[in-house]
């Protein structure tokens, strides 16, 4: 037993919960070509996404995503974003001119309310994103917070990606 500050999700009535299942599920379905599943996930992905305002294309993130609240969620299919990224509602991530220019991210990334990525840039692992900021430019130095329009060095982060992989 023990006491843990993990926040378990709540079987019934966490509905970003419920989205992220279905998507994990589409994304297997569809990875290994079971036509009946894929359609049925499909569907179920599309109802649940509009009704909490995600539109999340399948294979963009990696293991470990948390959204955190519904509301407006926007990200391109041409999109990478690595491991245990953690994103609030009001994100726009996505392309500038080209289909293909599109941002990369990597892993352990928190991603505030309202910010907007575009255009083909790096975001390198660790970095925390501030609320509302408009990242145009890439971020190749890790452990870092950037916020702003656009979008800053601010300081170094205080809790290095280093000490997060010891802990885990």
């Amino acid at each position: 037993m023990g006491i843990s500050n993990r926040k378990k999700p709540k079987w019934f009535g966490d509905d970003i919960w419920k989205y992220q299942i279905c998507l994990r599920k589409l994304e297997y379905y569809t990875n290994t070509n079971s036509k009946v599943f894929k359609h049925i996930y499909r569907y179920l992905h599309k109802k649940k996404g509009l009704k909490l305002g995600f539109d999340i294309p399948v294979n963009v993130f990696g293991p470990g995503l948390r959204i955190n609240h519904f509301g407006l969620l926007i990200v391109n299919s041409n999109v990478k974003i690595g491991a245990n990224c953690d994103i609030h509602q009001g994100v726009n991530i996505g392309q500038n001119h080209d289909q293909y220019d599109v941002p990369t991210i990597g892993d352990h990334v928190w991603i505030g309310p309202g910010v907007k990525l575009f255009g083909k840039i790096q975001i390198a692992n660790g970095i925390s994103i501030g609320a509302n900021a408009v990242v145009n430019k890439s971020f190749t130095e890790e452990n870092i917070t950037i916020a702003g329009v656009p979008a800053k060095k601010v300081k170094e982060a205080a809790f290095k990606l280093e000490q997060k992989q010891a802990v885990q």
